[in-house]
């Protein structure tokens, strides 16, 4: 009787998100109509002048950002000021003419369409803590924290002194002068009896800890003490209070999600190769990123220096692209530089975007359709094997630096990591994917479309 109910409950939960996520999408497209409909209106006035002038510009900018990032010397100045005021002589120009009536008119129904539309995708959700189940709370859980990651987080957080009241076992990382082994202290604490590995620390660490619970089905308890948390970030944790994440330990359940693997090592977020796995060889990158980028990023991207790629994804291959990111599991948008978010962790695919940038006129493009351009590949694979022209190749695995053996082979491990997190946490927020008005389209007008219900989904 219970599971007929749950069954009847869960269908009519499904039909309201349809319904809803309907009238968002029909609201989409209205709003679309009145931005067109503004702009034509204005036309004896100028109002097309208004869409090609904002296009111009945008592709203006995108133009001097390419100029900036790929010279030196006067080229790379100049680049720097037209990106800046390709932007502002558009908005000059919308004033002098009169036409910023128009324009802002225009602009904000657009914004209004491109928010509902993504509302539309959001109603589809399913609810959060939907892939969890709750277990007894470990007996003798181990914490390895890091004390330099995250500037001192553990120290600044108290999060030893809250963690031992929990009943944990802690073990510290970053004392001394030399380096301890996070995995060589996670198999101790195995061969000791530990029933569940946790860590405070960045997300390198996190992977590999997470790698050896893993291998002995042992539940793994994610501290949000790094510096930028992407891991827990999509696992829903409280990345602003470490403590919070703690509350695992007595009041939690658990989420099964994949591991990512990397000739044998693992990764819980992400795989760089080409232009950034470069930069982030440089020793002086630490301290001052924007600088060492800005120096090393001509070379790179005009094929002055760095490996030539090539990306086997499954059966389909990427040719001489500057820049891979692969991903354990992929991201809502296609984010060259690898931010964003995951709406799932559990899919048993690799996300993968590959760039290729040759010039100004990409460049615009770029800015113009974003992840749409034909400079970026974008798609989900089983398995990414990326071969080079040398025998060893940057690597950056979870933002850290390493060099590995030619052809470097990525794969996924579906559903093997036992990650507990508390019951109570703030959630993954939404990771709102490119708007596809196609799609919107169809649902606004009632015809199936059965992607759209699978795509996303809190964890």
């Amino acid at each position: 009787m219970n599971k007929t109910l749950s069954k009847w409950t869960a269908g009519v939960t499904g039909q309201d998100a349809v319904a809803r996520a309907r009238r968002w999408a029909r609201l989409a497209l209205v709003l679309v109509l009145g931005c067109a409909a503004v702009v034509a209106g204005g036309a004896g006035s100028g109002g097309w002048l208004v869409l090609l002038a904002g296009l111009a510009g945008l592709a203006l900018a995108g133009a001097g950002v390419w100029w900036m990032l790929a010279h030196r010397g006067g080229a790379r100045f100049l680049g720097g000021v037209l990106a800046l005021t390709s932007p502002v002589g558009v908005l000059v120009l919308y004033a002098t003419s009169g036409l910023w009536v128009v324009a802002v008119g225009a602009l904000a129904l657009w914004a209004a369409a491109l928010a509902s539309a993504r509302q539309s995708m959001r109603s589809l959700r399913r609810p959060k803590g939907t892939h969890g189940r709750r277990t007894p709370p470990p007996r003798r859980p181990v914490l390895i924290m890091n004390v330099r990651s995250g500037g001192g987080k553990v120290e600044k957080h108290g999060l030893v002194e809250r963690a031992e009241s929990l009943g944990a076992r802690v073990v510290l990382l970053g004392t001394g002068e030399g380096w301890t082994d996070p995995v060589a202290e996670a198999r101790r604490a195995v061969a000791e009896g530990a029933d569940l590995l946790g860590v405070a620390g960045g997300d390198g660490t996190q992977a590999l800890v997470a790698a050896v619970a893993a291998e002995h089905d042992l539940p793994f308890l994610v501290v949000a003490a790094g510096t930028r948390n992407h891991f827990a970030m999509d696992l829903g944790l409280d990345r602003t209070d470490p403590v919070r994440s703690l509350d695992a330990l007595t009041n939690g359940i658990e989420l099964r999600v994949d591991l990512g693997d990397v000739d044998g090592r693992p990764f819980v977020n992400t795989v760089s190769f080409g232009a950034y796995a470069e930069i982030v060889q440089n020793p002086e990158y630490r301290d001052a990123k924007a600088a060492t980028a800005l120096d090393h990023l001509p070379d790179l991207l005009q094929g002055g220096a760095g490996p030539a790629l090539e990306v086997r994804a499954d059966d389909t291959r990427i040719r001489a692209p500057q820049a891979v990111l692969v991903s354990n599991n992929a991201y809502a948008r296609a984010d060259p530089l690898g931010g964003g978010r995951r709406p799932r962790l559990d899919a048993g695919l690799l996300g993968v975007i590959g760039v290729r940038v040759e010039g100004a006129a990409q460049a615009a493009e770029l800015a113009l359709l974003g992840e749409r351009a034909s400079g970026i590949t974008t798609l989900t694979a089983h398995r990414v094997v990326v071969e080079a022209d040398r025998d060893r190749i940057p690597v950056a695995i979870d933002g850290e630096a390493l060099e590995l053996p030619t052809p470097v082979v990525c794969t996924v491990r579906p559903s093997v990591l036992r990650v507990r997190v508390p019951r109570h946490r703030p959630g993954a927020a939404y990771a709102p994917p490119t708007v596809d008005w196609r799609r919107i389209a169809r649902l606004a007008l009632g015809h199936p479309d059965p992607r759209t219900i699978k795509d996303v989904y809190d964890v």
